[in-house]
């Protein structure tokens, strides 16, 4: 390890004896020491923590995972810390480059990785998760803390950030949290559904809460309300002069798409790629609107526009397979529709070939007599 620069892991802990192992265990040998406060746990989580070699430090839950997370830096003796949740697991065979950011250039004040967030069912699978980059790293610095009482974020609007500043990681961050079982344990919903009642009540309160309140009633299935939240957060940021996020677009047309709302959904989505026009989800979602629209000539330009963005783009939170295999299963769909039964065939089987297990092309392809398929044919 170097000698110079130290690195310190920083998480906050409540019942985590499921997870908490895991993640420890992916990086005890990258870090320099391991910071853990514990906002109250009552199972085997303090026990693994220090079987580990973490310095445990106790922290009275007062409704804010900034506080509790500001506890833990300021109690952290390293140059550099990485943050973590016990539900989350670096990539083992990546974890040595996190130490590449002890040897950062002096202007550089973050460091970026790449989160795997799981969603559905276990065991996790990649083809059902989301992707985006996400600063991990940040130099020990009292500038430096979280702000947000719920889905607390890095202050880094003082730093003037530039290229220099930023160095990325060729690390993989895997997140289960959002998978079903994780959230029905430990009652997210309702918990996080009560943080952001109580932030809301505040007179000139952060549009990014409205966003957050529409994202958890749109997991809760309560998606009319969530359309609501979600376009208050938006005009909310336009009319403060700031550029909506792409989150909040995202969110917007997913609940759209869910709702079947499609007329809804279009010519309004413009807009929004406009504002973001290398989003591949964004253009994945004008595809499915113009195919459930009937116009699927249309729709096939668009899935082949996103095949052509891919879907690499760490900046935005992406659904994987948007510029793959779905963007090539919808593509087989609208061929099947217009009657062009070879070429459906033909994207059916592309579907395949980038996800083995995708049950819907493999059906596509039974119903239109071809019952055997494999990756190798």
């Amino acid at each position: 390890m170097d000698e110079e620069q130290r690195l310190s892991l920083c998480m906050i802990v409540k019942n985590e004896e499921k997870w908490l192992r895991v993640c420890l265990e992916s990086v005890k040998d990258v870090v320099d020491e391991i910071i853990i406060v514990d906002t109250g746990s009552t199972d085997g989580t303090r026990k693994i923590a220090a079987e580990l070699g973490a310095v445990i430090y106790d922290f009275n839950w007062n409704d804010s995972f900034a506080e509790a997370r500001n506890y833990g830096l300021d109690r952290a003796t390293g140059d550099w810390i990485l943050w973590l949740d016990a539900d989350e697991e670096i990539e083992r065979s990546e974890r040595d480059y996190l130490r590449d950011i002890l040897t950062a250039e002096d202007e550089c004040y973050l460091g970026c990785i790449q989160l795997v967030n799981y969603y559905g069912s276990s065991p996790p699978d990649y083809n059902r998760s989301h992707l985006m980059n996400q600063y991990r790293l940040f130099r020990n610095d009292p500038k430096l803390r979280f702000r947000g009482a719920i889905h607390e974020q890095l202050d880094v609007e003082g730093l003037n950030l530039t290229q220099r500043s930023i160095l990325a990681l060729p690390v993989t961050l895997h997140h289960y949290g959002y998978m079903e079982e994780a959230v029905e344990v430990k009652g997210k919903k309702e918990r996080n559904l009560y943080l952001l009642e109580k932030e809301l009540e505040v007179e000139g309160h952060d549009p990014w809460l409205d966003y957050h309140y529409a994202s958890e009633l749109y997991r809760c299935g309560k998606m009319v309300e969530a359309f609501e939240r979600v376009n208050t957060s938006i005009g909310a940021f336009l009319k403060a002069e700031k550029k909506p996020p792409s989150l909040a677009y995202k969110l917007k047309y997913s609940i759209l798409l869910a709702l079947g709302s499609f007329e809804g959904g279009w010519p309004g989505i413009e807009f929004a790629i406009q504002m973001y026009p290398d989003y591949v989800d964004l253009h994945f979602y004008k595809g499915i609107i113009l195919m459930k629209l009937q116009k699927f000539v249309a729709a096939i330009e668009v899935f082949q526009h996103c095949l052509e963005l891919e879907e690499n783009h760490g900046s935005y939170l992406t659904m994987v397979g948007t510029g793959s295999f779905l963007a090539w299963y919808y593509i087989g769909c609208c061929q099947e529709l217009l009657g062009e039964f070879a070429k459906a065939e033909e994207a059916y089987r592309k579907t395949l070939e980038l996800s083995e297990d995708h049950a819907e092309a493999r059906i596509a392809l039974q119903n239109m007599g071809i019952a055997e398929f494999s990756a190798e044919t």
